[in-house]
């Protein structure tokens, strides 16, 4: 006879391998707190060291902070999928705006290291000191398909991502995966090869769904199968701008694992060296192609 799936108490329909250390329910990543020692629910942290419905606080485990958090120390929200709304709203504006005045305004901001324009009859590029291609490239589409299956992809490892980490933490992952993919196809792309997409910031939370399921103990094989397939499809498929991919993978892995493996007392400190260093090392990365390309 198969064992019964655990579901949160508070989200029936989702499975989980994580329960409150007080009251011992099952919870999602969307309902954990983090606490001094394990997880707690969002009822327990409420009833404070005065005790909630299950009883008075366990020794050993205090509540230093009744502010319901996240597992990374982000404030729980009502609405845990808004970042991730407003990122799809904002790619959409976008090629609905690219739809409407065409290559022009593709040509101004995707991403190209250092090419001739005959419409500007000038170089122009990141080289050339336009360095606001490194982020406006990851918010471009133009084929229907690719805006539809970033966005599909956003959706659905977006809104898990943001309730886990926060509405900050998540933004700076995104971010920052955007720019590392980014900033990975400047260095080993062809100089006059253009690339656009979200897909390197879709690599980035990738990654951070596996060590955010890794951390929480979670059947693993779900998101290693769907990464094997991605980079299969990154790798065989024409046309696609591998290096964003591989580059936006490793930024979001990196900034996830510091993000939900920092620990507790020096949690803030060891999140913001964390994102510094992958923010100093893109940094460097551009320097340095920059460099190549006009020394």
């Amino acid at each position: 006879m198969e064992d019964q799936a655990v579901c949160c108490y508070r989200h029936p329909q989702r499975e989980t391998g994580i329960s409150c250390v007080r009251c011992e329910r099952p919870i999602c990543p969307e309902c954990m707190i983090n606490a001094s020692v394990g997880f707690q629910c969002p009822e327990c942290v409420r009833g404070g060291a005065q005790g909630s419905s299950s009883g008075p606080v366990p020794a050993g485990h205090p509540v230093r902070d009744a502010r319901p958090r996240t597992i990374a120390g982000g404030a729980l929200t009502a609405d845990p999928r808004l970042v991730t709304k407003i990122l799809i709203g904002l790619n959409l504006a976008v090629w609905f705006v690219a739809l409407a005045i065409g290559d022009r305004f593709v040509n101004a901001l995707d991403l190209v290291g250092r090419a001739y324009d005959p419409g500007a009859a000038d170089l122009v590029g990141v080289a050339e000191g336009q360095w606001y291609r490194l982020i406006t490239a990851t918010f471009l589409h133009q084929e229907p398909y690719h805006i539809a299956f970033n966005m599909l992809s956003l959706w659905w490892l977006g809104g898990p991502l943001e309730a886990a980490l926060g509405r900050a933490r998540y933004l700076t992952l995104y971010l920052l995966a955007g720019l590392g993919g980014s900033a990975l196809s400047y260095l080993l792309a062809a100089q006059n090869q253009p690339s656009l997409g979200a897909s390197g910031a879709i690599f980035g939370l990738l990654g951070a769904t596996a060590v955010l399921m890794r951390r929480l103990n979670y059947d693993m094989r779900p998101v290693i199968a769907l990464l094997v397939l991605n980079l299969i499809f990154t790798f065989a498929w024409s046309g696609i701008a591998w290096q964003a991919h591989v580059g936006g993978l490793v930024v979001g892995t990196a900034v996830a694992y510091g993000m939900v493996h920092a620990p507790r007392e020096k949690r803030a400190l060891v999140q913001r060296v964390t994102c510094t260093l992958v923010l100093l090392a893109i940094v460097a990365v551009v320097w340095l192609r920059t460099v190549q390309l006009t020394g």
